[in-house]
């Protein structure tokens, strides 16, 4: 059965561009008779805040949608995330990353070959790495590429389905070796998604354009992980007035904002071509 989600995270109010991601989604649900979830994606202990949470709901119930129950949180299935990540760990692909964000950046700056050098850095010696950790210096667990590579036979076989488009070869050395998992964080986005869509039973990914690239690294997880590989959709992204997409850093007006001022959820959803 056609099953998709939305799954915003509770750092801040909803505003008009989610709300267009949300409508897609769940009229694509209704169109195909199918499913729509909602998940909450919460890992971000330090960002994520619980009255985020109750108005991302409030917001979806006033523009009319309806979701599956329960609602899914990602912090509260930390263990499916932690077991991904020891499987891939017994597989060989993951090596401690000991660089802070400030020293990827500069690595990034000087790099002869740009970023795809910085993260395929490999594993530090065993006995660096060794002393590292017994200094309780913090480490990011990083895929590594060229083992994956060498499981995998290579990534030309790696395709997904972009609806409109057809197969398209994923190409997940673009990339590089990303973080899966920090010490201060069990899990990181592309992991915990891949998870989660499949722990869903998610057919069908609809989201933004700005993911499209994503979508790549995490076509490479699901081949490792030996899980479902849904049809995508990246739709385009909402731009306001000055041509820039809406987005919560710039301080896009939010959907209780719009409510607040009077508009109707009928006339939200006419604006973004859901009438």
């Amino acid at each position: 059965m056609f099953a998709t989600r939305f799954a915003p995270s509770p750092t801040g109010y909803l505003h008009r561009g989610h709300a267009y991601s949300a409508l897609t989604a769940f009229a694509a649900a209704r169109e195909a008779s199918g499913r729509f979830t909602l998940r909450i994606e919460d890992i971000d202990a330090t960002r994520c805040r619980p009255e985020f949470e109750a108005a991302i709901l409030e917001d979806l119930a006033w523009l009319e949608l309806d979701w599956e129950a329960p609602v899914r949180r990602q912090s509260d299935h930390l263990d499916d995330y932690q077991a991904a990540l020891m499987r891939l760990d017994a597989d060989g692909l993951l090596y401690r990353c000991f660089r802070t964000r400030r020293e990827v950046a500069e690595a990034m700056a000087s790099a002869p070959h740009g970023a795809m050098e910085v993260f395929r850095g490999g594993p530090l010696p065993a006995d660096e790495a060794a002393r590292r950790l017994a200094a309780g210096e913090p480490f990011a667990w990083r895929l590594s590429l060229a083992t994956a590579s060498v499981k995998l036979g290579g990534f030309g076989g790696l395709r997904f389905v972009e609806e409109g488009e057809g197969a398209i070869a994923a190409r997940p050395e673009l990339g590089g070796d990303v973080v899966l998992a920090r010490k201060d964080v069990g899990v990181a986005y592309h992991l915990a998604v891949v998870v989660d869509d499949a722990k869903q039973g998610i057919t069908h990914v609809i989201r933004g354009r700005d993911l499209f690239e994503a979508t790549h690294v995490q076509r490479l997880l699901q081949a490792l992980l030996g899980l479902p590989t849904p049809t995508y959709r990246h739709h385009p992204l909402l731009t306001g007035p000055d041509g820039k997409r809406y987005a919560k850093r710039d301080h896009a007006e939010t959907l209780r904002a719009l409510r607040e001022r009077g508009m109707s959820a009928a006339q939200v959803r006419e604006e973004l071509g859901f009438g």
